[in-house]
């Protein structure tokens, strides 16, 4: 478990993209500076000037690739001080460095912030290697010591929990863009599906009344124009969502009521009846669309795929505690009647994510029965 957990951290990439050097950039450049330049003219128990400028160099220079270099700046800039302080130590020079130097601190939160996993591991190891050296270049006592190797394991530890939290949020808003992109192609399927597959059928019982009754082709033709109105709408409608800059605004969904705009006048075949009873009045919102949806489908279904079928039976019946439907066609079951798309998938993930059930298969004795089982106060999980 250890070996995979450091593993995983050693192999974790960069972040996709920081950020680009700004005005705030400029300005901690510039305070950082004026720090410097206000400290070397001030103070009177500095090191040696050259080691000062070569020091406070370093670190502005590093500073400014912390984000897109971030090992890079590290070993600029602690290789630098750990060369100053090895040549304080070697000439005995008493001076202390600038305090502006605790500018460092914001090297060690970029490291893991921005670095990938060798970068912050092979980081640290500079700047502890680093450590022990300055506090021998400036002897302190042991609570200086563990409070500066705290200073700079907490920066790297803030650095690293900003990293996972805004990794977080991306991964959160991935998945919620995922369910929209699936809830769009569930709604595309449902609603274009079902429209088409009732223009093919009222297309093809014109064509083949054109010569023996005109009339009852254009009739066909009328109802083929709704039709064909209504699917631009519903398309104008999910393409405008897919557009939107913005929050939208969406269309209030269909409800059980609007199942009864699935019944035909029977002429069209296979004829559908709607039949609903009981209760609807406090159905939860995503029920009744989902009522609307699973038996708008389960219609387009038994068009498309139920041989010799004259006659659809859609019952929506609302009890205390759940609303439950029922489809079924007088098809012929030989050689199997499943739908091999996505329909059936979609159907059953949407039954579930309420809470419900949902089945589908030959009936006991003739066509194909689809029933789902859905809670009253049914919310998406």
């Amino acid at each position: 478990m250890a070996t995979s957990a450091l593993h995983a951290l050693w192999v974790e990439p960069r972040p996709t993209s920081a950020p680009d050097r700004g005005p705030r950039d400029r300005a901690l450049l510039a305070v950082l500076t004026c720090w410097s330049l206000v400290e070397a003219v001030l103070r009177h128990d500095l090191a040696p000037r050259p080691l000062l400028l070569l020091d406070a160099l370093a670190l502005l220079a590093s500073l400014r690739w912390r984000r897109t270099h971030p090992l890079v700046a590290v070993v600029v800039s602690f290789g630098t001080l750990t060369i100053v302080d090895v040549v304080r130590i070697l000439t005995g020079s008493h001076g202390g460095l600038l305090n502006s130097t605790s500018a460092a601190l914001i090297l060690a939160y970029a490291l893991f912030r921005w670095g990938s996993g060798r970068e912050a591991a092979l980081g640290l190891g500079v700047i502890l290697l680093w450590l022990p050296i300055t506090t021998v270049a400036d002897p302190t006592g042991l609570a200086d010591r563990v409070l500066a190797y705290g200073f700079f394991l907490f920066a790297a530890a803030l650095g690293a929990a900003i990293r996972y939290g805004t990794k977080l949020r991306i991964r959160d808003v991935d998945q919620a863009k995922a369910r929209e992109r699936e809830q769009l192609a569930r709604e595309l399927h449902d609603t274009v599906a079902h429209h088409v597959s009732g223009i093919a059928i009222q297309a093809q019982a014109g064509r083949a009344i054109a010569a023996s009754h005109p009339e009852r082709a254009v009739e066909a033709l009328a109802v083929i124009e709704d039709a064909a109105t209504r699917t631009l709408t519903e398309l104008r409608a999910i393409v405008g969502v897919l557009r939107a800059s913005q929050d939208t605004e969406f269309a209030p969904q269909p409800g059980v009521a609007e199942v009864e705009q699935l019944a035909t006048d029977g002429q069209t075949r296979p004829c559908v009846e709607v039949t609903l009873s009981g209760e609807f009045d406090d159905l939860s919102p995503a029920v009744g669309a989902a009522i609307y949806r699973l038996a708008q489908e389960s219609v387009t279904n038994a068009r498309r795929h139920a041989r010799h079928a004259t006659q659809v039976t859609v019952a929506v019946t609302g009890d205390a505690d759940r609303v439950r439907l029922t489809i079924d066609d007088d098809g012929s079951a030989a050689g199997g009647r499943a739908p091999t798309g996505y329909g059936l998938v979609g159907m059953r993930e949407r039954a579930s994510l309420l809470g419900g059930t949902f089945s589908a298969g030959p009936a006991a004795e003739r066509g194909w029965r689809v029933e789902a089982v859905l809670p009253r106060t049914g919310t998406p999980r």
